[in-house]
């Protein structure tokens, strides 16, 4: 997977896997796959190390302090991100990764969330992932919009509180 400057790729992907948990490493896997990433190497506790990346990429999500955000997207890259290396895997051309090489899908992703976060933050703006704003609906979300206003998980909460602000007028 390309980060683009923003992190877009990342941070979509991670929403993705929080909102709709993989139940097994072989999901896991295709679903990273079909979302660009390419796959070198798996591992048993692939599906154990994923779950513990996003639960702190969702407590990111949570923080509504931007220092404090910092401070856990900071701790994420510690962990999990090693230093900038060039690389033409699989012939797709000359790229960064921020991870050492040959590693299974769990720990890959750990790096690419860890990277992709810290560009979507820097480069979109800290308040740029967040929860749902319809009560009850729990689903994180990635604010990759033109604007940076996104407020909801999906087109159909948008809609769903529309029609409740609509007739509660």
């Amino acid at each position: 997977m390309h980060l683009n400057p923003y992190g877009h790729d990342a941070v979509v992907l991670a929403a993705d896997l929080v909102n709709d948990p993989p139940p097994d490493a072989g999901e896991l896997v295709a679903r990273c796959r079909a979302a660009g990433l390419v796959v070198d190497a798996t591992a048993d506790d692939d599906l154990e190390r994923a779950h513990e990346v996003l639960a702190d990429w969702t407590a990111i999500v949570d923080a509504t302090d931007p220092a404090e955000r910092a401070r856990r997207t900071n701790d994420l890259l510690a962990r999990h991100c090693a230093h900038p290396r060039m690389t033409d895997h699989a012939g797709s051309g000359w790229h960064l990764h921020f991870r050492d090489f040959d590693l299974p899908v769990g720990r890959v992703l750990g790096s690419l969330i860890a990277m992709g976060t810290a560009l979507h933050l820097a480069g979109r703006g800290m308040h740029r992932l967040g929860r749902c704003g319809v009560e009850g609906c729990e689903r994180v979300f990635a604010d990759v919009s033109r604007t940076g206003r996104q407020r909801y998980c999906s087109t159909a909460c948008a809609n769903r509180d529309a029609v409740r602000r609509h007739r509660a007028r």
